[in-house]
C-alpha cells in the first residue's frame, strides 16, 4: 500500500482517478497579532486564575496570611494589658468550627485575594457569643437612604440572609475593605491589580507545556517545493498523518523522512528570541510587587533591592504585615468594644522575631533619654507600671 510519501510523489494507487477543480493549497500562512485575551475581573475567576494556579499568588497569599496570624491581639482596659478577658476568649474560640488564628487567617487571606473580608456576630441574650468569617462573593451591600450600608444579603445554598446593621450591642456584620478609588462599599484586592501580570505569567506557563507536550520545539511549515499545489485530499491527508505520526512528547525526536519535494522550514520563534524566561520572572516580579512581597522572599531572581534575606524579611513585616495587623486589630477593637465594656484591641509585636533589630534601637533611644523619668520610659516602651498589674 503507498506510503503519504509515495503518494505525494506522484504514486499510483488503486483508486479510480477524479478530476476536480479545487485549486490546491499552499503551505504558506500569514498571520497577524490578535487582541490579547485577559482572564475575568470576577472574584471566582481571579481566585480560580490567581490563587489555585499560580505558585506565586498561592505563595504571595500564604505568606501574608501566615505571617500576619503570627501576631497576637491583646486586650487594654482602663490602660492595663489583660491577661484573662471575655473578649480574648471570644478571639481564641470564636466558633465550634474554627479556631482564632483560622479566622484571622481567613480574614487576611480574603482582604488579599477579594480586598473584602466579613465577620458576622453571634448575639445571644445581649452579649457576643460567636464570631464567623463569611465568604465575601456571597455578601452584598444593601445600602439605605443615606447610601451607607444599612444591611448585608447573605447568599448560601439557594437561601439569601439579610443581616441589619441596627442590631445591639455591635453591628451583626463587620466588614473590612481595602481601598478602592472607584467604589463606595467594596474593596480592591492586590490580586486585582496585579491581573495584567497574572496572566503573562498563566500565559507563559501554558506556552511552555505546549512546547514540552510538542516535543520541546516551536512549530513550523512542511513546504512542497516539487512545483505545483496539493490536492484537497493530498493536504488533508498529509495534516492528519503528521498531527498522528510527529506531533505530541511520545514521538519526540522521531525521524520524519522527506522526499518528493518535501522540505522542512520552521516558522516560529525560539524560546531564546522571545526572552521567554526573563518575560516569566518580570510578571513574577509585578505580581510580588502588588501583593507587598519582596520577591527575594519567593526566590525570584533579577531582585536586587535588598542586600541579603533578613533585610528582605524586615521591609516585608515594616511595609506589609505591620499596616495589615494594626488596620485589622483597629476595625477589630471598633467593632467590638461596645459589647465588652470599652476594651480595646491592639497587636503585640514584641515576640516577632523580624522586628527585634528595631524593638532593641527603641529601647537604647528611650534608655538614653537622661530627661525622662523611669515611669515615661515604661509607658513609651508599653510596659506597665511597677503595682499596677
Amino acid at each position: 500500500m503507498p506510503t503519504w510519501l509515495n503518494r505525494l510523489a506522484g504514486g499510483r494507487t488503486n483508486a479510480p482517478e477524479e478530476t476536480k477543480s479545487y485549486a490546491g493549497h499552499s503551505l504558506v500562512s500569514l498571520s497577524e497579532l490578535r487582541e490579547a485575551t485577559w482572564s475575568g475581573r470576577g472574584f471566582a475567576s481571579l481566585v480560580n486564575q490567581g490563587f489555585a494556579r499560580n505558585p506565586v499568588v498561592y505563595r504571595c497569599v500564604r505568606l501574608i496570611a501566615e505571617a500576619a496570624n503570627r501576631v497576637p491581639l491583646t486586650v487594654s482596659e482602663g490602660g492595663r494589658k489583660a491577661s484573662e478577658h471575655p473578649l480574648l476568649t471570644l478571639l481564641a474560640r470564636p466558633n465550634p468550627h474554627q479556631s482564632g488564628g483560622e479566622m484571622l487567617e481567613a480574614v487576611y487571606a480574603y482582604l488579599q485575594t477579594a480586598g473584602n473580608a466579613y465577620l458576622n456576630a453571634v448575639v445571644d441574650d445581649g452579649e457576643v457569643r460567636g464570631l464567623y468569617c463569611l465568604r465575601p462573593d456571597r455578601m452584598k451591600v444593601v445600602s439605605g437612604r443615606d447610601g451607607w450600608p444599612a444591611a448585608y444579603a447573605y447568599t448560601a445554598g439557594g437561601r439569601t440572609v439579610q443581616l441589619a446593621q441596627d442590631t445591639l450591642p455591635v453591628p451583626s456584620v463587620l466588614h473590612l475593605a481595602l481601598f478602592h478609588p472607584m467604589d463606595d462599599h467594596y474593596g480592591m484586592a492586590p490580586l486585582a491589580a496585579a491581573q495584567t501580570s497574572l496572566d503573562i505569567h498563566n500565559a507563559s506557563a501554558a506556552w511552555n507545556k505546549a512546547l514540552l507536550d510538542n516535543a520541546a520545539r516551536p512549530s513550523g511549515a512542511l513546504v512542497y517545493t516539487a512545483g505545483g499545489n496539493l490536492s484537497q485530499d493530498q493536504f488533508e491527508r498529509l495534516k492528519d498523518e503528521l498531527e498522528q505520526g510527529f506531533s505530541g512528547a511520545a514521538n519526540a525526536g522521531r525521524p520524519m523522512l522527506l522526499e518528493g519535494g518535501l522540505d522542512w522550514k520552521t516558522l516560529a520563534l525560539s524560546p531564546r528570541d522571545m526572552d521567554f524566561i526573563e518575560a516569566r520572572h518580570a510578571a513574577a516580579r509585578d505580581i510580588a510587587l502588588a501583593f507587598g512581597v519582596p520577591p527575594m522572599l519567593l526566590g525570584i531572581p533579577g531582585d536586587n533591592t535588598y542586600s541579603n534575606l533578613a533585610e528582605a524579611n524586615r521591609a516585608f513585616w515594616r511595609q506589609t504585615i505591620v499596616p495589615l495587623v494594626r488596620r485589622v486589630a483597629d476595625d477589630l477593637s471598633n467593632w467590638l468594644s461596645p459589647a465588652f465594656g470599652g476594651t480595646t484591641l491592639a497587636p503585640d509585636f514584641d515576640d516577632v522575631e523580624a522586628l527585634a533589630e528595631d524593638r532593641a534601637a527603641l529601647w537604647a533611644r528611650v534608655g538614653a533619654a537622661e530627661f525622662l523619668s523611669d515611669a515615661e520610659k515604661r509607658q513609651m516602651l508599653g510596659i506597665e507600671a511597677e503595682g499596677t498589674r
